[in-house]
């Protein structure tokens, strides 16, 4: 009998550790540049870097760069033609293989304003060619990003947005991503960014520190004088 509760006892033991030990209950952060450099009135290039960890400045998660060429319609619409390398660890904790992604991206951006809040509707239509333990696949996403934007004085202004993600394969809305924070202008060129969200899944959802750097170049010719 003994050692029957013994094994109980540590079996819910184990049960326990393995619960705090589990990615959901870690604040993860991302490490995050994005940037838009204007090279004619109506063409610029996208930049983007993140690093992505399930703890705050530890346990390596995910890269994810971008660079897309983006056309602008008008003051409402524009439109971006990307690519997108990824490198991703699958396990918490535990050695194991990255899964490795090139994924060739669409975007298509309405805004709108309502007075002084600025909102941005992202449509994003993604082909993700995948390889991991030897296997290639190939997945096509369709993603809607609601962004919205408040100015609190000429500095700050506070964000929240909400995005889901459509998958052709398995569940059709495998992801909810909902969060908001702050941004703060340093110049006409350069913002730092802060924030939290939340990842939901089917059956686990995780919580993000979002840290950002924000830059804006124009390398378009002045007029001369």
């Amino acid at each position: 009998m003994k050692k029957v509760i013994l094994l109980c006892c540590l079996s819910l033991l184990f049960t326990k550790v393995q619960a705090q030990e589990s990615p959901e209950n870690k604040l993860g952060a991302w490490f995050m540049y994005n940037g838009s450099h204007k090279v004619s009135n109506q063409f610029s290039l996208k930049t983007m870097a993140h690093y992505r960890y399930f703890e705050t400045t530890s346990e390596f998660q995910q890269s994810i760069y971008r660079l897309g060429l983006n056309y602008t319609a008008n003051k409402n619409f524009n439109f971006t033609f990307g690519i997108s390398p990824v490198k991703t660890d699958t396990q918490y904790q535990e050695p194991s293989e990255f899964a490795t992604e090139f994924r060739l991206y669409e975007d298509i951006n309405w805004n709108t304003n309502l007075t002084k809040l600025k909102i941005r509707h992202r449509f994003r239509f993604e082909h993700r060619f995948i390889e991991f333990q030897g296997e290639k696949s190939t997945e096509n996403w369709v993603r809607y990003d609601l962004n919205a934007t408040y100015p609190l004085s000429k500095t700050w202004s506070i964000y929240a947005f909400n995005e889901i993600f459509i998958n052709f394969k398995g569940e059709t809305i495998p992801q909810n991503w909902t969060g908001g924070g702050l941004l703060y202008t340093l110049n006409s060129h350069l913002k730092l960014k802060a924030g939290y969200f939340n990842q939901q899944f089917k059956n686990r959802a995780f919580d993000r520190l979002q840290l950002g750097i924000l830059l804006n170049t124009d390398f378009r010719k002045k007029a001369i004088q």
